[in-house]
């Protein structure tokens, strides 16, 4: 099927669900006589995480460490996406809002909803076991929606943040509790809605709440002991580096959260974490100058948590731009010479290229039309600001809330050496008005309002690094709501949620439209792809379900797995 060209998309909705069940069962039916090929003896070993790029296997929220969600199999490719069917849907009866991205290990994928974990046999959507714990009550904004977005493997173990900031650890072939541990505490603000990053023998967490007057940071805890090893704090104490931003207790409620996972180089042993808005968002007069750490990349020492370099994307951010759109490792030539290259697209509405080295700022490229907060960026990657602040009578503000991009996943073909991501072409009016943290309310200092007959417009973007051009615009058709973002395989493919509620599959090189399937449900998270027993699958959380599509078997190449590439 070939994406639909009208906004009018009501009426073909309703048949998803028919059609899912349909080809639901028939593919079982010829998968139920198949022998199991789950391991009973899952060990998930420190090199099997640092394999890159990804294979039969997705061992983390991104695939890999480099964040570049590409993926080796290609028996799904661009000759063939139009054969691709529903193989079965999981239905998360706990969550009406999932942002998952499983994880796959040996044939077993594990995915997280709402303080829930599930293990599920990757060929046929059964449940091999299932843990969960309650709700927290009295959570406020992004943690009362209890978002979970993925778990961490190590050896036999499942790692998951919880709605309140606790980690976790679960047996991974039972799901039975190992231990539990509070990581943020002191303010009840504290939320958690990442999936955790596992390197070495550390589990990497962060927390929600940068909008609601907590103190950001970054914690690594023992995989085996549960044990603290090391806080960085994004919010500087009195006397440290950057703390003339924060007077008095400011620090305590600066905001600067982690609350999406970031990538790691062995090689440099670097992790590489964006952080979120200062707080109060909107009311940038209590806290005067750059306000670090807040909207900054941060360069840290796995081992010990130390500071190796920053860059700040947004210095004294007055329009929620958060800086936790995944850092993408990029190893590639660049201006005539190999680098290593660390690539964001931000929420400001520039794609910055540095060396991940040492956080030399390299480039910085606009990619929306509407951006008026700005007028561009210097030549240290330091934004030259126009006179646009939020206020009490409102002001116009290009990008809006949303952001010109925001978490939603990018990725990186190796291949095409084309950078993929969603992009928003919108305005909205900010307002200002002054209040005091509270604990137990969120801490904006007021909002944002939509602008009467504003419209907005999506586009998947492919950005060429080499060029600093963008080869191809892929607009949505819908101008509906979605956080869905994309994954790219060595088929040729780039798979993407689109504001119309499908899963859509468009050729990589060119932008053209391949494939689409409707969910019926608004899609909140990001494609990924696996193989089991020689046969390759695509899975995307939407609503309260798990989809997962393969092609049917008369369509799948003799060589299994070596499909050809367009």
């Amino acid at each position: 099927m070939r994406p639909p060209t009208t906004r009018n998309l009501d009426r073909w909705h309703k048949g998803a669900a028919y059609l899912v069940a349909l080809f639901t069962c028939s593919l079982l039916t010829a998968l139920a006589d198949s022998p199991p090929v789950i391991s009973n003896n899952i060990d998930v070993q420190p090199s099997d995480l640092a394999v890159q790029p990804v294979s039969a296997n997705w061992t983390s929220y991104n695939g890999d460490y480099t964040g570049r969600r590409f993926s080796t199999l290609k028996e799904i490719n661009a000759r063939n996406v139009n054969q691709l069917r529903a193989a079965w849907v999981f239905h998360a009866r706990n969550s009406n809002h999932l942002e998952v991205t499983p994880i796959v290990v040996d044939g077993l994928m594990i995915i997280s909803a709402a303080n829930h974990a599930f293990a599920l046999d990757a060929r046929t959507g059964r449940q091999v076991w299932h843990y969960s714990r309650p709700i927290t009550e009295g959570l406020i904004d992004d943690a009362s929606r209890h978002t979970s977005r993925g778990v961490g493997v190590w050896h036999s173990r499942v790692y998951m943040e919880t709605d309140n900031a606790h980690l976790v650890c679960l047996d991974a072939r039972s799901g039975h509790l190992l231990w539990d541990v509070a990581y943020a505490t002191g303010n009840r603000n504290y939320g958690a809605t990442s999936a955790p990053l596992v390197v070495k023998d550390k589990v990497l967490v962060g927390t929600s709440g940068g909008d609601d007057g907590v103190r950001g940071f970054v914690a690594a805890i023992n995989a085996e002991s549960g044990k603290e090893a090391w806080r960085f704090w994004t919010i500087p104490a009195p006397g440290e580096r950057g703390s003339s931003s924060w007077p008095g207790k400011l620090y305590l409620h600066g905001g600067g959260t982690t609350w999406m996972p970031g990538t790691y180089d062995a090689a440099l042993n670097t992790i590489y974490w964006g952080t979120s808005n200062p707080a109060p968002d909107f009311d940038g007069a209590v806290r005067p100058g750059d306000d670090l750490y807040t909207d900054c990349l941060l360069a840290l020492d796995p081992d010990s948590g130390k500071l190796k370099w920053y860059f700040q994307f947004t210095p004294h951010d007055l329009f929620d731009y958060d800086a936790t759109e995944t850092p993408v490792l990029i190893d590639a030539i660049y201006q005539g010479r190999p680098r290593r290259l660390l690539v964001q697209a931000n929420r400001n509405g520039f794609l910055y290229i540095l060396d991940r080295e040492n956080g030399e700022f390299l480039s910085a490229t606009r990619f929306v039309e509407k951006l008026n907060w700005a007028t561009g960026i210097d030549e240290k990657g330091r934004p030259i600001r126009a006179e646009v602040e939020p206020g009490a009578a409102g002001t116009r503000v290009c990008p809006g809330y949303a952001g010109g991009t925001n978490w939603f996943a990018p990725s990186y073909n190796e291949i095409t050496h084309l950078f993929y991501f969603k992009s928003l072409e919108e305005c909205q009016t900010y307002f200002r008005k002054p209040e005091k943290f509270v604990e137990g309310q969120t801490y904006y200092s007021t909002g944002v309002k939509h602008i009467p007959g504003e419209e907005r417009q999506r586009f998947l973007l492919a950005f060429d690094i080499g060029t600093g051009k963008f080869p191809w615009r892929y607009p949505q058709v819908s101008h509906g709501w979605s956080a869905g973002g994309t994954m790219t395989t060595a088929g040729g493919l780039v798979f993407l949620a689109d504001d119309a509620e499908s899963l859509e599959a468009v050729d990589a090189q060119s932008g053209q439209p391949l494939w689409y399937f409707n969910t019926g449900q608004s899609i909140d998270s990001s494609p990924m792809t696996y193989a089991v027993g020689g046969r390759q699958y695509v899975a995307i959380a939407a609503g309260s379900d798990l989809f997962n599509f393969t092609l049917a078997s008369s369509n799948r190449p003799d060589d299994v797995g070596q499909g050809t590439s367009k």
